[in-house]
């Protein structure tokens, strides 16, 4: 559906400097009342952006609208708690109009979506904070729906009521697993729902333009989106690792909840090993004694705020683990993150008995990342930091020390420099291409190894895990690609193929400087392709030899996010496999580790854990009795309990020693011998 034309199109042409005036605010905006005149500016831009830059080259059209609609929806009330059929039969026709609405610079209708949210959410609150007053019955057998991601919103004020009444009970029932008394319950979750509403009145303007920018951006794949000038500054500030803190990424769900999203290696979140992606943070407590505060609803830089601080301090955690079960509390020191924290290290490792009745020696390096001193390597500085000088140094160190062959982890190696990527892979191919890039255009660049020789030619064996994304993935699909090494570990790796580029409005619209803060748009430019023309988007790299671990099924891939952009093809480049891994070679070996995964107690716990987790996951309603929830959450921790009781201490070891790592290094032997037979 096409709006009548407000302006015409923008171009990202210089805007001249006498407009500033009319550009910038007149001063704060003490309540969201309505758009800012630097709104119409950065909508416009990104509409261009969008359909001249990124990769898809997809119109801003009724199909994005709709996208985006549900997208913003679903954003401000994804459990259906707040707003009424009604509301949204009143908002409908937003849903075809969303593009033009970006396109024109018009952010008006979205305010006044906004400030009915407001209206909704101050009743509810209300009502919700009457009904925690009120008496509950916790032996009445009813369910609370806690997977609602299909349920439809409420047609009267008594069917939200009744949604309220229930949300309560299961919300009561929570703070009494934590041993509070009812009292302390009630006290808690009154200052959570009035901080919640307190929260969403305090939204300015530029949370509320990112917020729904980021629906239409995320309608076209998940990794582009606008930043705020605020987010833009915190996003700089994580990029340069200069903040003291855990080392942990967060974010906040739509329903108010702070979760982990990568722990940054290095960091003293790291190093404690307990925090995991996608546990829930619902506390923070300042020192050894200091009161715990209620995070859940806060807003998500305030929370932050809590969990930095100076380094050597100590902050506590209440969290809630992905796997379920009862809140645990971890207290982390904090530390500055030092880049030497996320440097590859080197061990050797002795295992089994080579026929002349010697260990087998087995060089393990862990990566933590594809890093490089970009400023260091411009000015050409003799000893510039970079992974892949590391990596050749510890291989030389290897071969010094007569390693039989090398397992290179890149378990939790979420991945870096793409040129890094490209070396690494070099020091174990001699010569030829490593990965393409495809840009929106469709023309598609070669990325070569073109330094001849290589620094380790014996048996490599690539570690890998669900958390092993974008430049890990093309080291490790290129090394496959080549059947230069074997690669181990979860099903697949991340399925992360694309590169975004950072994209600032305000230097794009005032080239001469002086212009406001516009924030920027990370933008999804090109895809990946490995060596064989296999995309890495989706699919991710496929493991020649899988170990069971429940990461394989934690929903944490690029698979599992909303209109990630497809796996593909393109023509597979000029290259010469090296065969030192066929086909034959990985049916024994996967039928050599299943006999020993089957006989091991550790992995069968974890194929218990596996189990237990889908049937969690399948879990869309809880009982509301209380005998009934507490069974079940009491279930959920002492399974949980029963599975990590056989975790080893940290020993010191570059890679934890453990039954996983045990299993690797079993299948590396098996490798070493099947290629000696091969050679014999």
């Amino acid at each position: 559906m096409k709006l009548p034309r407000a302006s015409s199109r923008l171009s990202l042409a210089v805007v001249p400097l006498f407009v500033l005036a009319l550009l910038l605010p007149s001063g704060g905006l003490a309540e969201l009342k309505q758009p800012r005149p630097t709104d119409r500016w950065i909508l416009q831009s990104v509409a261009v952006l969008l359909q001249r830059e990124h990769i898809a080259r997809h119109k801003l059209d009724d199909e994005i609208s709709q996208r985006a609609f549900k997208m913003f929806i679903d954003s401000l009330d994804p459990n259906r708690l707040y707003f009424l059929q009604a509301d949204v039969a009143e908002f409908e026709p937003l849903r075809r109009q969303i593009d033009d609405l970006v396109s024109q610079g018009e952010l008006a209708p979205i305010y006044r979506l906004f400030n009915r949210f407001l209206q909704r959410v101050d009743e509810r609150v209300k009502v919700a904070l009457q009904l925690l007053d009120a008496e509950h019955d916790f032996t009445v057998r009813e369910e609370f729906i806690i997977d609602r991601e299909d349920l439809p919103f409420a047609r009267t004020a008594a069917e939200l009521n009744q949604r309220w009444r229930k949300r309560i009970k299961y919300d009561l029932l929570n703070q009494k697993l934590e041993g509070k008394s009812l009292a302390e319950a009630r006290q808690t979750l009154r200052k959570r729902y009035q901080a919640f509403a307190r929260r969403m009145h305090q939204t300015d303007g530029d949370e509320l333009l990112e917020m729904f920018l980021n629906a239409v951006t995320n309608s076209l794949d998940p990794h582009t989106s606008y930043l705020s000038p605020s987010t833009l500054t915190n996003f700089e500030i994580s990029m340069r690792l200069e903040l003291e803190g855990i080392g942990a990424s967060l974010r906040q769900d739509e329903d108010g909840v702070i979760r982990v999203v990568k722990i940054v290696p290095g960091g003293a979140a790291d190093k404690d090993g307990r925090l995991k992606p996608k546990d829930q943070i619902i506390a923070v407590g300042q020192g050894e004694e200091g009161p715990w505060v209620d995070v859940v609803n806060m807003k998500l830089s305030d929370a932050v705020k809590l969990i930095r601080g100076k380094r050597g301090t100590v902050v506590r955690l209440k969290v809630i683990p992905a796997s379920g079960g009862e809140p645990r509390v971890y207290k982390i020191t904090r530390a500055k993150i030092e880049l030497k924290d996320s440097e590859a290290r080197g061990e050797v490792i002795t295992v089994g008995r080579k026929p002349s009745g010697t260990p087998y020696r087995i060089g393990v390096i862990d990566l933590p990342s594809f890093y490089l001193d970009m400023k260091a390597a411009r000015l050409n500085l003799p000893d510039y930091k970079s992974s892949s000088r590391d990596v050749r140094r510890i291989l030389e160190r290897f071969r010094r020390q007569g390693v039989d062959a090398v397992v290179m982890d890149l378990r939790r190696n979420g991945g870096g420099s793409l040129s890094e990527a490209v070396t690494l892979t070099g020091l174990f191919i001699d010569r030829g291409p490593v990965v393409q890039v495809r840009d929106a255009d469709g023309q598609v660049e070669l990325f070569e190894d073109t330094e001849p020789g290589v620094a380790w030619e014996g048996p490599l064996v690539v570690l890998v895990s669900k958390f092993s994304a974008s430049a890990s993935e093309i080291f490790a699909g290129a090394i496959q690609d080549y059947r230069r090494g074997l690669v181990v570990g979860d099903h697949a790796t991340h399925g992360k193929g694309t590169v975004q580029v950072l994209m600032d409005l305000s230097r794009r619209l005032f080239r001469f400087g002086g212009g406001p803060k516009l924030g920027a748009l990370k933008l999804t430019i090109q895809k990946f392709y490995l060596p064989g023309g296999n995309s890495t988007q989706q699919r991710g790299v496929l493991s020649d030899v899988e170990l069971p671990a429940i990461t394989t099924h934690l929903e944490i891939g690029e698979r599992d996010l909303d209109f990630a952009l497809k796996f593909d093809q393109v023509r597979p480049a000029a290259f010469q496999p090296v065969n030192m891994v066929t086909p034959q070679m990985i049916a024994l070996l996967r039928q050599k580790s299943a006999q020993r995964v089957a006989a091991s107690p550790q992995f069968q716990k974890e194929l218990q854990r596996i189990a237990h987790y889908k049937k969690q996951k399948e879990r869309k309603v809880v009982p509301l009795h209380e005998k009934e929830f507490m069974a079940l959450r009491k279930q959920d921790t002492k399974l949980e309990d029963i599975f990590e009781e056989d975790d080893p201490p940290d020993d010191g070891h570059v890679v934890k020693r453990d039954y996983y790592l045990d299993e690797v290094l079993a299948i590396t032997v098996d490798y070493l011998q099947l290629l000696q037979a091969r050679q014999n």
